[in-house]
């Protein structure tokens, strides 16, 4: 049994990754307050901001990635909220890092010792983890930081069979995107047009190289760009 565990899987690049999975015959688990609507996937309740939360959906899972032959573990919730290093709070910060860095660390304690050979760690990135734009201080920040967390990883996990990677999206048509940038259409065109492309990302695309990164071991401790050649500012 081969066994996916998505955080935040109810919509967008999560959602798009946990079909792909059940496509292939995976055992499915997404770990967020929302559950997700695709029929086969196993949703458990999570608050990622909630210590608590996070321990008692990782001992629900421990028995299912213990008994698995592989597992990938999928970190791809994020909060995104639009604030300025001259206007960001610090607990808007600590709410911020609770959900995209702290909690990444919780479960990662929680379930890699139980994670097999073969696994993979995978961290959904961004442009911004090696970046920065204006009015995102925190999710510039929070991103920054989970590209530490993987090459720490990486080399925390050496000798395990366990490999790890971050996958930046460029402008991916989600519903985070759209709630930060508004859903004007020529707002939406502008983005789009931000790359060699001209329009804005499919979650499917991403979800199609997470698959391909959790079966690539190769690629331990890389920085996997997908964003169809995005411009440079």
């Amino acid at each position: 049994m081969h066994t996916a565990v998505i955080t935040g899987a109810s919509v967008g690049i999560g959602r798009a990754t946990a079909k792909r999975f059940l496509a292939l015959g995976y055992r499915v688990y997404n770990l967020s307050r929302r559950a997700c609507p695709e029929a086969g996937v196993e949703n458990i309740v999570c608050d990622l901001a909630s210590e608590a939360s996070i321990t008692s959906a990782c001992h629900t899972l421990l028995p299912v990635v213990s008994e698995s032959d592989t597992v990938c573990l999928l970190h791809n919730a994020s909060q995104m909220r639009k604030d300025a290093a001259g206007n960001c709070s610090s607990a808007s910060l600590r709410e911020v890092l609770e959900t995209n860095v702290v909690a990444v660390n919780s479960i990662n304690q929680l379930l890699l010792p139980a994670l097999p050979r073969g696994s993979s760690l995978l961290y959904i990135g961004s442009t911004l983890s090696e970046k920065a734009v204006a009015g995102s201080f925190s999710y510039v920040l929070s991103k920054h930081a989970q590209l530490g967390m993987m090459r720490a990883s990486c080399q925390d996990l050496m000798g395990t069979g366990i490999h790890t990677a971050l996958i930046c999206p460029g402008f991916t048509d989600t519903e985070m995107l759209r709630t930060h940038i508004g859903d004007n259409p020529e707002v939406v065109a502008a983005i789009g047009s931000m790359n060699a492309y001209g329009r804005l990302i499919a979650p499917e695309e991403i979800a199609e190289l997470v698959v391909w990164s959790h079966g690539n071991p190769v690629i331990n401790g890389s920085v996997l760009h997908a964003n169809l050649g995005q411009k440079e500012a």
